[in-house]
């Protein structure tokens, strides 16, 4: 009927506009029904669980044979570690795959199955979960006895699947890999180039003891690709030309040559490159996100005006306000824009909105956040007035840098005097005196800030809150040594008490005295640009941050694959632990290569540990191990770290940017995200496109 029909347009509305929100895709059915499976799918509760089950999934790694429960990694000193029973990592793993069968299900009826056919990301969810299954299956067949385990390697595209923002990024670095194959390959070649040169300036002679470059480094085409391939990393540098430099001086142009062409030129041309194309096909992306967002908005109007309440139009459609509002008070949708689209509606006067009108009401979607710091006390004394202006004055702030300055000095004055002293000879009153003062004083100047300030005010700014917290930990820490202890006093060095001994106490005020001196960041506004920079990275980033973990993990999963007890340590046993034994060993020694810190390191050769050229010596397993760690240090630290610095400077540069073109406003802080970033350069989408999409909507019809 006709009630029927209106509600149905309603929670459609609702639908779009939550979907335009979230910046999803409006291509799914519509009926009643399938609405509320929809926005039950979407709910909190529903995508907590999902999480949850991703998590458990992913951290199944750290339990299951090989176990990673051990406190040490060195075998002279820990216990054997707990391998879970045969069926205990399976259930757990059958349990995330059910649900993982749930979701698959739910998605792809929502989409309808026309579009399911062209959903390539759907198809490999469905064949990823025969896979694990099918090898869940052989798993209990062979009683948990078999050595590999397909499945394992599959899991991070459980976590791949579930984000739209990984998806789109690791789109835009697919379009982006031509450009970086380029550059690789000229890499490439320059590799190549020079290690046939090195190969014919380092040829075996007749006299054995000039002949240590050749038998080190340049025995044959693989070891000579390899050592110039390390030296790229400048990790076996200078060791590498060590050799030659003795015989001859001159050798040393042949591995300046080297390093700067391949260092300073090809590998910062690969940043330009990825930096300049990236940014284009992540500014494209967040385009689309953009014409999502304006899609939803526009299908929401045009469900709204079908109703059957709203006067017909020829000319134009109409929104009722009335309407709106109704669709408004349901919409799961952040508390502050929602208000401003209310106070806004309020501020109009017409009964009926028309499309241009509908879609500016949601653009307060697109603006910033902004946070508001409460106002100031007004105190009625002049007495209390001057205090609050002497003590809310920025030169107030000033002063407390300049005292915890002071104390910063004076804890490094202390720990050089007392460096080469025994324990027993050390009097901890002068350091424990001064801490007392400068404790006091902190006190002392966040109880003044409240009263200048008020309390709301003051616990509004993030600086205040951090400063705040720590002076009240470090009050705590100083009554409870005091209590312990006593007051300070010339050789003061009591027996050991309680949970710390004193100067364990002494050492953590310390600490948190050197962390608080932080707080000076906010006042210096070049540091402060840098750090936001860095905090909007860690808060909007997490695409970024999730794609590393999928290679972190499908590396780390393979490196026990291929190389579980191929590592045996020779001679001293002190990286006894140190090899692809288990799951947390194989992140911990890829985390090392990301870095460039063992491709061969002094210390890890003497003791049999290399990372790269160890195995390399296994003549079964060479092949192997050289594809493996190659191609981890292009992904991790060429191609992942030029992407991550690319990202980097894009965000400083539009700060930096808005801060040159935007007045600075003390009390009003605006909080950015990945598409507020390019919302400057972004294009609006013409009426004619979004209603050509709308007309394309395979569930949706609409009446004109």
């Amino acid at each position: 009927g006709r009630q029927a029909d209106n509600d149905l347009y309603i929670n459609q509305a609702i639908v779009f506009i939550e979907d335009a929100i979230q910046y999803r895709s409006i291509n799914h059915r519509v009926d009643s029904k399938s609405l509320w499976l929809y926005r039950w799918y979407y709910s909190r509760t529903c995508q907590w669980i999902l999480s949850l089950t991703i998590t458990v999934i992913l951290a199944v790694a750290f339990i299951e044979e090989p176990s990673s429960l051990t406190v040490t990694s060195d075998v002279r000193y820990r216990l054997p570690a707990w391998n879970p029973p045969c069926g205990l990592t399976e259930s757990l793993e059958l349990l995330c795959f059910l649900v993982f069968v749930g979701d698959v299900s739910v998605k792809s009826y929502l989409i309808g199955w026309k579009e399911f056919w062209k959903n390539k990301w759907l198809m490999a969810y469905i064949l990823t979960l025969i896979v694990s299954l099918t090898d869940w299956i052989v798993s209990l067949s062979f009683f948990c006895t078999e050595s590999l385990r397909i499945r394992r390697i599959l899991r991070p595209f459980f976590l791949l699947q579930n984000s739209s923002m990984m998806k789109k990024t690791l789109k835009s670095i697919n379009s982006t890999l031509p450009e970086m194959a380029s550059v690789l390959l000229l890499l490439a070649l320059h590799l190549s180039l020079f290690t046939m040169f090195a190969m014919l300036l380092f040829a075996r002679t007749k006299d054995n003891q000039q002949d240590k470059e050749w038998v080190v480094y340049f025995r044959n085409l693989p070891d000579s690709l390899t050592s110039l391939l390390v030296l790229l990393t400048t990790a076996n540098n200078p060791d590498v030309m060590i050799p030659a430099y003795s015989k001859n001086r001159a050798y040393s142009i042949f591995f300046i040559l080297f390093t700067v062409l391949g260092n300073l030129f090809l590998m910062n041309l690969l940043t330009a490159i990825i930096y300049n194309q990236f940014r284009g096909y992540l500014l494209k992306s967040v385009q689309s996100s953009l014409f999502r967002r304006r899609l939803g908005v526009r299908a929401a109007f045009e469900v709204l005006s079908s109703l059957k309440d709203t006067p017909a139009n020829a000319q134009q459609s109409y929104v009722s306000t009335e309407a709106l509002q109704q669709v408004l008070q349901k919409v799961e949708m952040d508390s502050r824009c929602k208000q401003a689209i209310m106070r806004s509606l309020k501020m109009c006067s017409c009964d009926q909105l028309s499309a241009a009108q509908f879609q500016k009401l949601f653009e307060e979607l697109d603006k910033d956040a902004i946070k508001q710091h409460p106002p100031s006390p007004e105190y009625q004394s002049h007495f209390m007035q001057k205090l609050q202006f002497a003590f809310g004055h920025p030169y107030f702030g000033y002063l407390g840098n300049v005292v915890a300055l002071a104390n910063i000095i004076s804890i490094c004055v202390v720990l050089v005097m007392d460096a080469d002293k025994q324990p027993s000879e050390r009097d901890d009153f002068f350091l424990g005196a001064i801490n007392c003062f400068f404790i006091l004083y902190y006190m002392l100047e966040m109880l003044l800030k409240v009263l200048a300030m008020g309390l709301r005010r003051y616990l509004s700014y993030p600086s205040h809150r951090f400063d705040g917290l720590l002076t009240v930990i470090l009050l705590i820490l100083e009554i409870a040594t005091f209590a312990v202890y006593g007051f300070p006093h010339p050789g003061w060095r009591p027996e050991f008490m309680g949970l710390l001994s004193l100067w364990d106490m002494v050492r953590l005020v310390n600490m948190l005295i050197v962390f608080r001196f932080l707080r000076i960041i906010p006042n210096m506004k070049f540091m402060a640009l840098v750090v936001t920079t860095l905090l909007d990275l860690v808060k909007n980033l997490r695409a970024f941050a999730g794609i590393l973990l999928v290679v972190f993990y499908a590396f780390a999963i393979t490196g026990i694959m291929l190389f579980k007890g191929a590592v045996v340590p020779l001679g001293n046993t002190r990286y006894k632990g140190n090899k692809f034994n288990t799951f947390v060993f194989s992140l911990w020694l890829n985390s090392f290569l990301q870095n460039v810190l063992s491709w061969c390191s002094a210390d890890f050769q003497a003791e049999g540990m290399c990372c790269l050229l160890y195995l390399l010596s296994f003549n079964l397993i060479c092949r192997w191990a050289k594809i493996y760690f190659v191609a981890w240090w292009l992904i991790s630290s060429v191609i992942w770290v030029n992407l991550f610095v690319a990202l980097l400077l894009e965000n400083f540069i539009h700060k930096w940017d808005r801060r040159c073109h935007r007045e600075s406003l003390s009390d009003i802080e605006y909080q950015r995200t990945v598409e507020l970033m390019f919302r400057d350069v972004l294009e609006e989408p013409a009426e004619e496109e979004l209603m050509e999409k709308l007309h394309q909507h395979p569930h949706l019809h609409l009446c004109r």
